[in-house]
């Protein structure tokens, strides 16, 4: 490792500077070309003479992996090369440091910015799931920034990852553990579902405990044996870790417990937040979230991440929105302006050319001042239908006075109404309303046939179009809100997330 007067190892093609960080077994570099571009990279030396076998077998498939994968969210490996005393690992140069540093600085990420981290630690966790790969140490230190303006997410360190399938059942204890799934602390059976559970706990917001290794200590495969340092309360999306503890011990116990993991009332957070978090941090593997449904989640919403796709997606549904309009349908038109938006925010994050870029903010400035026409119309037109009054709801009350469960279903169906006619949080109505009719339509399923039975269908069906309104009216806002805010974002430039 390096240390005071200690001179960087000499390469060739190379100018070793100042080292970014050190680990049990190498040192990572910021190193320069010498010829042509004079290019800026990372190299990681890897001293020989430090390798056990565990080493050397997770040095030999980090480099099988990474000499075989190019995508724009994994740190690429540009080349590699030995001596007699080193290996040497030459790598992508990220400018913006590693996660944890970023979110130390900022104390806590709002929903929307780690929103965007999350896409692209899923457009590369897709990548490795659909060649099979399992990157086994997740953590904020492993995952790198490109810049620290306009960041690019770049997943680093594949010193502990494996060919896997979701099928592979392994024993081996690999990663971190504030970010180990409970079935790797409990040396069980685990396979790829062990990276979906840091995933949770990196969205949490558990930074761990403090890497002095500093800048690209995440390209630095630390020694499985657990740290004996404390673990200090870190913050980010809850302003601290699921399992804050002092001692590996105490982390140990917390994880090995049967209880589920609580997410705290505050700050407050989306629904859709909420449930990913959830089922990402479900103990059970068997009843964790696949990757299929992690990857089609709304919360992860892989349709809208910014791409070449996006502006193609938005101007095909641009054009559908415009002839419902001169047809004179109002809500389908209001709908397909909502979803075009939905592509619109991506494609502006995504341009880079300042021309294109201030055609594509003019154009959206037009679409969102029609949408906010056609949604006057479209909400007088609905909230008359829905404010009519509905005494078959009166009567099936009367009815259900001998079924506790319906009686109470029904309540909470009124107050999703009560809620939703106050106009204050449409979030808890729609919440309410989903509880309700999960309920209800139990409850149908069990209801023998007759007057009852057609009175709950037809209040399920009159709840669900108000919930579907309620929704969309959300999803209307949050796409109106989303293109004004890109606007802003994209006016200032430098301040927007890629």
């Amino acid at each position: 490792m390096a240390g005071a007067g200690w001179a960087p190892p000499r390469l060739d093609e190379f100018i070793l500077t100042e080292p970014l960080g050190s680990g049990t077994y190498a040192t990572v570099y910021k190193a320069y070309r010498k010829r042509d571009t004079r290019e800026v990279v990372a190299i990681k030396c890897v001293n020989k003479r430090s390798l056990n076998r565990a080493s050397v077998e997770n040095l030999l498939t980090e480099i099988e992996i990474l000499k075989t994968i190019r995508h724009p969210n994994i740190v690429e490996l540009k080349d590699f090369q030995w001596d007699s005393d080193h290996i040497y690992l030459i790598m992508e140069f990220c400018a913006g440091g590693d996660l944890s540093r970023f979110i130390r600085t900022r104390r806590m990420l709002p929903e929307k910015v780690a929103r965007v981290f999350l896409q692209q630690l899923a457009c590369a966790l897709k990548f490795l799931h659909d060649r099979n790969i399992s990157h086994l140490d997740l953590k904020p230190q492993n995952i790198l920034l490109s810049s620290p303006e306009n960041p690019q997410l770049k997943l680093a360190d594949f010193g502990f990852a494996q060919y896997m399938s979701p099928w592979d059942e392994k024993h081996v204890l690999r990663g971190s553990p504030l970010y180990m799934a409970p079935e790797m602390v409990c040396r069980q059976h685990y396979d790829s579902r062990a990276d979906l559970w840091s995933v949770g706990v990196i969205l949490y917001g558990g930074l761990g405990f403090y890497c002095p290794g500093g800048l690209y200590s995440g390209l630095l495969s630390p020694s499985p044996s657990p740290p004996t340092a404390p673990f200090p309360p870190t913050e980010a999306l809850f302003g601290k870790p699921p399992f804050a503890s002092r001692s590996f011990a105490e982390l140990e116990e917390k994880i090995r417990s049967d209880r589920a993991v609580e997410l705290p009332s505050r700050p407050q957070l989306s629904l859709e937040c909420r449930d990913l978090l959830g089922q990402l941090l479900e103990r059970d593997p068997r009843k964790r979230i696949s990757f299929e449904c992690f990857f089609a989640h709304p919360f992860v919403d892989m349709e809208h991440i910014p791409g070449p796709e996006s502006l193609g997606k938005a101007t095909d549904l641009v054009v559908e929105a415009v002839r419902k309009d001169q047809e004179g349908d109002a809500s389908a038109a209001f709908s397909l302006y909502r979803k075009a938006l939905e592509y619109f925010v991506p494609a502006l994050h995504y341009e880079s050319d300042a021309r294109r870029k201030e055609a594509i903010r003019a154009k959206v400035r037009q679409y969102i001042s029609r949408a906010e026409e056609l949604k006057v119309l479209v909400t007088s037109s609905n909230k008359n239908l829905l404010e009519k009054g509905n005494p078959a709801r009166e009567l099936l009350k009367e009815m259900a006075k001998d079924k506790p469960r319906l009686c109470a279903a029904l309540e909470v169906a009124s107050a999703a109404i009560a809620k939703e006619e106050e106009g204050k949080d449409d979030g808890d109505a729609l919440e309410l309303y989903q509880q309700s009719l999960g309920e209800l339509l139990l409850l149908l399923a069990a209801e023998p046939a007759g007057r009852r039975r057609e009175l709950l269908h037809a209040e399920i069906q009159t709840l669900m179009a108000r919930a579907e309104y309620l929704k969309d009216q959300i999803k209307m806002r949050e796409a109106q809100s989303m293109g004004k805010e890109a606007l802003a974002e994209s006016v200032r430039s430098g301040c927007t997330l890629q």
